[in-house]
């Protein structure tokens, strides 16, 4: 009987392999079997993901490759500002030269170049550069105000307009307003500034 014990436990042994190997062998078919029926409906099993181990950690690993760095703030942007485009130069008298016209009236932004054509007649000159369309008309005052009337247009419409003549007028918000001449009363005796002399030391 003691002869036999180990062969016994010999047999178990191989036994026990076996059916591990069996049962390997199964659950590899049957995880083939599944993808397949599944691939066959349209649907492909996705395959698990590995969880992402931390960072082995030693007494002679730097603190900075185990903190993370916080992401970068992210930079506020600019408030945008009204561009404005620069107006071509053209030749200016060398004085004022008086001017009368009945094409007056009113311009408004959106309005295109035969619209603002019907008002005030044709331009003194015609300027363009890429999209933009520079309208010059005569004020009175090229030498004094240092320019002509510019109408500006981007793609065909009005965007804009630096007026001097009192017969042109534009109702949206120019980039170079007239300017306003000074108001309110006079003050009495003029803009004299009298100073008090400093009293003597000693007198009352």
């Amino acid at each position: 009987m003691r002869r036999s014990t180990p062969w016994m436990c010999a047999l178990v042994m191989v036994a026990t392999s076996g059916c591990k190997q069996v049962s390997d062998q199964y659950a590899k078919i049957k995880q083939t079997i599944e993808a397949k029926i599944a691939q066959r409906r349209g649907r492909l099993p996705t395959p698990s993901q590995p969880a992402p181990q931390p960072p082995r950690l030693s007494a002679d690993t730097p603190l900075a490759t185990v903190v993370p760095k916080p992401p970068p703030a992210a930079t506020p942007a600019a408030p945008s500002r009204r561009h404005v485009a620069q107006a071509p130069e053209i030749p200016r008298p060398d004085r004022d030269v008086p001017y009368e016209s009945p094409d007056t009236g009113t311009i408004a932004p959106g309005m295109g170049e035969k619209e603002i054509y019907s008002l005030w007649g044709p331009p003194i000159s015609v300027r363009r550069r890429g999209e933009m369309t520079f309208l010059y008309f005569r004020n009175g005052c090229e030498y004094t105000c240092g320019t002509e009337d510019v109408v500006f247009l981007q793609n065909g419409q009005v965007v804009d307009a630096v007026l001097r003549w009192p017969g042109h007028g534009y109702s949206g918000q120019s980039s170079s307003p007239a300017a306003t001449p000074p108001h309110g009363p006079a003050r009495p005796g003029g803009d004299t500034l009298t100073v008090k002399s400093p009293s003597t030391p000693g007198a009352r």
